[in-house]
């Protein structure tokens, strides 16, 4: 039906007018170059006043004419179900519209960096010689999302929330300007943390609010604060134009030796699955409702759980394609996705989408990775569990690689396919989208190719059904009616006092003391504190870049100094403070040894002594890639050094300068640790997984009481990691103090001894 164009579009000069046409359910403001439509009990729209976007009227209510027709489409009215929009819209699509709504954005960061990962220019150059604004499009982004059809971006650092705000406006404006007028669903890994160390969450330590991380909050055994995380996280999201969250990691962690254990829920499915919930029902609910303006879709990863990995080395890298289950209990990992994130609490029902891990798991299927595996995908997590949702796949795992050993592509099992042919076995395994690829070719190049043996209409069909369900997520957070951002209004919500304060408090939460012999703690204020400094050994992180060797503070001094007199040496002091970090043991794969005429594999260490695998395996479970001539990836008889092994001579030297006198210690713990080698030598243990200085503080003196969990197991020994196996929970012997107390799953002390409340015998 042709309707009329409304004539009461404003200029972008007018600045906060409100006009009310004759007898219309809608009034019109102009906020700059934006304009905004509340339509009465309806939606309210937002515009570009540049995109060339004019209103409709029908039943005198306002529509958005994206696609600048003059006809209102079924996928512009607002008052029909999501299902039908987006059902009219994707077969309105051109093939590459639908291709580059399949792509999702390698790394962006705001302004984008001059070089390295996630280089970017503008007009040509790098962005401190362009004269750009640090919220302007980079040319990379005006040429994915022109000529690539590109609408979901992975956003990681921001300038500020002003610049993420504003930069959202840009790109919005920009996208709303082209053809049908498709918005950009924005998304972000993990931001919450208190720094930034890797590629999963490389948007975090800024002005947003400051939580532990998931495993943190894990450690309160509260699924009501993981869904208060969520709720303040979802509406912090959207006010920076986040749609999507790349997000929970409700992995299983039941090997303790992997490195993204600490992203984890921790090992216990069914805390795991409970958090799983929590957290979802928090990101994607609207007021403890249904879709809305504040929800933000929840991506859960990794299916059908990255836990397991062998030996501990992670899929990252082709050294840890493998995923194994000498336990047979694949269906523990699978619990938090279909007993947690497919079964929510709120009317959301399930998450919005979920990513599949890197890795190959072995016995399950073809012998491919995750997001090529027929039988994971539309066997199990489609036919069985009857998920709907879109599926993407993790990032860069149809580039080619040319090392098992290099931070590069991860066709695992696919090696000898063509890019192409590799992104047309994702589509008929059944999944939607492409993480990290920008270039739609490929995407084009696979439908040729599924036109070769399906047919035309059977492979546009194919194409529609991934469509709806991407666009499924874009209308139901709103962004069809309004994704622009008033730029005060995020400066105000982000990082906001209100926010923080909560943050903090779940921090409190999150740290659990392990040991408090003779009840050393809460300590009193002002008492004479000795903090020796800590050694950081060079390192070489995921991109090649090294860090020189450095001596610093192990705490924030300034904050320690408003709670206790520091002191210069042992001799004056009433105690000693000691901060350290777990074992960093290695990643399990060691060049070195290849050149040596070893096969490459070594152990992954998690105490600060040197290791030698005696009882490993003698051949692994699964192994084998185009890249090496062998299969057996057993590490057996082969030693590895911790490279903090500084931080154990750190404990125990300071022990020895103290005499009698205390030692605390506070260990930010990434993974499981052996503690035998420094809980002798202290009289009290903090264990933490990510918080402010001041939150220690605070849980020394007193000023609050320790009352988190470990939400996994501290082994006794590198014997008992050995024995465990890679896909079974809690099968470890845990390590006893000389207290009598054993670090068990479920463990933790306040100040009158050991926790044995509700949370405990609810999940131990």
């Amino acid at each position: 039906m042709k309707i009329k164009n409304h004539l009461n579009v404003l200029t972008a000069l007018v600045t906060g007018v409100i006009l009310t046409g004759c007898g219309e359910k809608y009034t019109t403001e102009v906020k700059e170059e934006l304009t905004f439509v509340h339509n009465e009990e309806g939606a309210t729209l937002g515009y570009s006043n540049t995109s060339g976007v004019t209103l409709l009227t029908l039943d005198r209510y306002a529509f958005k004419d994206l696609n600048k027709n003059g006809t209102l489409d079924e996928y512009e009215d607002w008052r029909l179900p999501v299902a039908q929009r987006a059902k009219d819209l994707a077969k309105k699509m051109s093939l590459e519209d639908i291709a580059g709504l399949m792509l999702y954005s390698s790394h962006q960061s705001l302004p984008g960096s001059s070089r390295g990962f996630g280089s970017s220019t503008y007009d040509g150059k790098p962005f401190p010689e362009s004269g750009a604004k640090a919220s302007d499009l980079s040319d990379e982004q005006k040429k994915f999302l022109t000529d690539d059809h590109l609408r979901h971006v992975l956003i990681t650092s921001v300038e500020s929330p002003a610049v993420a705000a504003q930069w959202n406006n840009n790109a919005q404006a920009y996208a709303e300007g082209l053809y049908l007028g498709i918005p950009v669903n924005t998304s972000s890994d993990p931001r919450h943390g208190s720094d930034s160390y890797a590629e999963f969450n490389a948007g975090a330590g800024g002005d947003i609010s400051m939580w532990p991380g998931t495993l943190g909050i894990a450690a309160s055994f509260d699924p009501a604060l993981m869904k208060q995380f969520g709720e303040i996280g979802s509406t912090e999201y959207r006010a920076l134009g986040i749609a999507t969250a790349l997000s929970p990691q409700i992995d299983l962690a039941t090997e303790p030796r992997w490195s993204r254990f600490d992203g984890t829920m921790g090992e216990d499915p069914d805390l795991a699955t409970d958090l799983a919930r929590a957290y979802v029902d928090g990101f994607q609910s609207t007021d403890g409702g249904d879709w809305g303006m504040e929800s933000v879709n929840a991506m859960v990863k990794h299916w059908p759980g990255g836990g397991p990995e062998e030996g501990g080395r992670d899929g990252h890298f082709g050294y840890g394609a493998y995923a194994v289950y000498p336990g047979k209990n694949i269906s523990d990992h699978m619990k938090p996705f279909t007993e947690g994130a497919f079964k929510l609490d709120g009317p959301t029902k399930m998450a919005a989408a979920v990513m599949p891990y890197y890795t190959i798991s072995d016995g399950e299927g073809e012998k491919v990775a995750n997001g090529y595996n027929t039988y994971l995908i539309t066997d199990i997590l489609r036919g069985k569990y009857g998920y709907e949702g879109v599926l993407c796949t993790d990032w860069g795992i149809t580039r080619d690689m040319t090392s098992v050993s290099k931070f590069e592509g991860k066709p695992f099992g696919v090696e000898n396919l063509t890019v192409a042919e590799r992104h047309y076995k994702a589509i008929a395994a059944g999944m939607d989208q492409f993480g990290g690829n920008n270039d739609m070719g490929p995407v084009l190049e696979a439908y040729k190719l599924g036109v070769a043996e399906l047919g035309e209409t059977a492979m546009r069909a194919r194409f529609e059904e991934s469509a709806v369900r991407l666009l499924t997520n874009i209308f139901r957070v709103g962004l069809f009616e309004n994704p622009y951002l008033d730029v005060a209004e995020t400066t105000a919500i982000v990082g906001n006092s209100e926010y923080m304060k909560a943050g903090y408090d779940a921090q409190l939460r999150s740290i659990v003391m392990l040991k408090n012999h003779n009840k050393t703690l809460p300590l009193k204020e002002k008492m004479k504190v000795y903090v020796p400094q800590r050694y950081v050994a060079p390192t070489t992180n995921w991109w090649g870049i090294t860090t020189e060797p450095k001596t610093v503070d192990a705490f924030n001094m300034e904050v320690v100094a408003k709670f206790f007199d520091v002191v210069s040496t042992p001799e004056e002091a009433d105690f000693a403070l000691v901060g350290i970090h777990s074992p960093d043991g290695g990643v399990g794969y060691d060049s070195a040894d290849l050149e040596k005429g070893g096969n490459g594999y070594v152990p992954i260490n998690l105490q600060y002594g040197d290791y030698t695998a005696d009882t490993a395996r003698e051949v692994s479970l699964a192994g084998g890639s185009p890249l090496e001539d062998f299969t057996n990836r057993t590490y057996k008889g082969k030693s590895v050094s911790t490279i903090n092994t500084t931080d154990m001579d750190l404990v125990n030297d300071t022990k020895k300068k103290m005499g009698d006198k205390p030692v605390i210690v506070s260990v930010k713990v990434a993974k499981p640790m052996v503690f035998a080698e420094i809980e002798p030598s202290a009289a009290s243990i903090l264990v933490h997984m990510g918080v402010q200085d001041q939150a220690l503080m605070e849980i020394l003196t007193g000023a609050a009481e320790p009352s988190a969990l470990l939400p996994f197991q501290m082994p006794a020994d590198m014997l008992t990691v050995e024995a465990q196996l890679e896909d079974v929970p809690r099968d470890m012997k845990p390590y006893t103090d000389a207290d009598g107390n054993s670090y068990d799953f479920a463990y933790g002390l306040n100040w009158n001894g050991v926790i044995d409340d509700a949370r405990v015998k609810k999940y131990r």
